[in-house]
């Protein structure tokens, strides 16, 4: 056995040597490194943040002064599982600290007994459980609009039939309900548990990132909606099984505006990792990512959006935009970098998109460039920036994190730029609060904006602060890794000492942001640029 394992290690070894060289080897050395520190990071905050008593009794009297107190249906469509993890998942339900709740349960024709006993014994222990036995197996979309026929309470809450709530879920969600009244979708941060209990690999979302949302499905666990929505579309889709779930959560979000889609910062569902699920590996359901990509481009469709979707890395999607053969583009550059030769220069040009670019930084090809410049010219989007790397293959600049390092820090600086990082967010097209080094906006919006604000941000922060003002005008700005630049040198925009008067000016300035950038987590450490969690 040792040595077996001894060989495989040597082949991996040896396979990345022939591939990557003595670079490829060194970013796989730091690929482990990061990953073994993660989980043991992870254990250390579990056990910080672990519900107690006090925590308990606190949350018993918040619910006792909420002013509402909604009735929260779960849908939990249910198929032939283990009896452990049933019990498991309804015991999650009954032991939750908010109790204006009820269990609403599809058994989609299970033919194994002991489904019909568990559920019929629960049905006569909690009045808040309701089953409806399906005589006909129709798959998990039709089962969980079963479920959701016998739904009476205002919002509805997903959950599969082996995963678990927290117990102070359900109290979150109510607790969301009540501070924003006009909420129609909220979703969690997620975490994985095994047969075990363990739990593991936690997925600490941004705030709502429509970008991220066509990369992969970023709602998953735990998600809740509004009943009446979810009625009015119509439910789950038959067809869709396998990525219902995401196929749902796009449908919602086209009746509803960004604004009612909250975000709850906090571990509210274990996701259980058996074989069976994608939880535990995503061949599992192969078939399930191309469904996933078959509704996002339903979804475009229906928003009359011109887009091809296609499989990015892994199992991920990629929406690649169309760059009309009409539109133009001009690379903007000076050796000074300097907020008012940019201005200069970019007011001679009379193309259609302008790409900023470091001095520092190099393009790697033609392609880089229409990437950027094909989101650029989407109407919803202010600035766009590509992928950043080093010489060695690691990341330099992947999106900018704003209060991080006490005022900027670079997305996953430092990680090789083949790791996944957390959340995948190293590898997909997503959305930030800034891009810095490569920035391409449409000339038209530069103008409107007034450009680069030269009297204050001269010598750097020039590129944030834009991307700052077009998001208080209502436009994202998007992160794409298929545009790939390579840093040559230092670059002079990013040696901003938090003493110098652009740092000072853009505290004060954006002061609000950088206590709370909304696509960085509040449980990740801000002193840590690649999305550690806070101990």
């Amino acid at each position: 056995m040792f040595i077996s394992q001894v060989k495989k290690k040597v082949n991996s070894a040896l396979k990345i040597y022939k591939s990557d060289g003595f670079n490829g080897i060194k970013n796989h050395i730091r690929f482990l490194k990061y990953n073994i520190k993660s989980r043991k990071d992870y254990q250390k905050w579990i056990k910080k943040n672990i519900i107690t008593q006090d925590n308990q009794n606190k949350i018993s009297n918040e619910i006792n002064n909420l002013k509402q107190q909604p009735l929260i249906s779960i849908l939990m469509p249910v198929y032939n599982v283990d009896e452990k993890w049933l019990r498991l998942c309804i015991e999650s339900v009954i032991n939750q600290i908010y109790r204006n709740w009820e269990l609403c349960i599809a058994d989609d024709c299970s033919p194994k007994p002991h489904i019909r006993k568990v559920l019929e014994e629960y049905l006569t222990q909690d009045s808040r459980i309701k089953v409806v036995f399906r005589e006909k197996n129709g798959h998990i979309s039709a089962a969980s609009n079963s479920a959701l026929e016998l739904a009476t309470g205002e919002f509805s809450v997903l959950l599969d039939h082996d995963d678990e709530l927290s117990e102070d879920a359900l109290f979150y969600v109510a607790k969301e309900l009540n501070d924003f009244p006009q909420t129609a979708m909220i979703y969690s941060d997620e975490d994985m548990i095994d047969q075990r209990g363990n739990r593991f690999d936690p997925k600490f979302k941004p705030d709502w990132s429509p970008d991220l949302f066509l990369s992969l499905n970023m709602i998953t666990h735990l998600s809740a909606y509004k009943t009446s929505i979810l009625r009015k579309i119509g439910g789950f889709e038959i067809g869709a099984e396998g990525s219902q779930d995401y196929d749902l959560a796009l449908r919602v979000t086209e009746e509803i505006s960004e604004h009612q889609i909250r975000h709850i910062p906090r571990i509210l569902y274990h996701w259980r990792a058996i074989p069976g699920s994608v939880a535990f590996a995503a061949s599992e359901k192969s078939y399930a990512h191309e469904r996933a990509r078959e509704a996002i481009r339903r979804h475009l469709a229906r928003k009359n959006v011109d887009a091809e979707v296609s499989n990015g890395v892994w199992e991920l999607h990629r929406v690649k935009y169309p760059f009309p053969k009409d539109a133009t583009f001009d690379v903007v550059s000076n050796e000074l970098d300097l907020a008012s030769k940019l201005n200069l220069a970019a007011a001679k040009s009379k193309a259609d998109v302008l790409i900023f670019i470091d001095s520092s930084i190099k393009f790697k090809s033609e392609e880089s460039l229409l990437e950027l410049a094909s989101h650029a010219l989407r109407n919803e989007i202010g600035a766009v920036g590509g992928r950043i790397c080093n010489s060695d293959s690691t990341v330099r600049n992947n999106g900018i994190l704003i209060g991080v390092n006490g005022l900027i820090g670079f997305s996953n600086r430092g990680l090789p730029k083949e790791f996944g990082g957390k959340f995948a967010r190293n590898q997909v097209i997503q959305n930030f609060s800034a891009v810095s080094g490569v920035l391409a906006v449409r000339r038209e919006l530069f103008e409107e904006s007034g450009g680069f604000d030269e009297i204050n941000f001269e010598n750097g922060l020039f590129e944030i602060d834009f991307c700052l003002r077009l998001r208080e005008k209502n436009y994202r700005i998007v992160f794409t890794p298929y545009a790939e630049f390579l840093q040559l040198k230092n670059s002079a925009t990013e040696n901003i000492l938090p003493i110098s008067k652009e740092a000072d000016f853009f505290k004060s300035k954006w002061a609000k942001v950088i206590e709370k950038d909304p696509y960085f987590n509040q449980n990740l450490d801000q002193k840590c640029e690649d999305y550690s969690v806070k101990l």
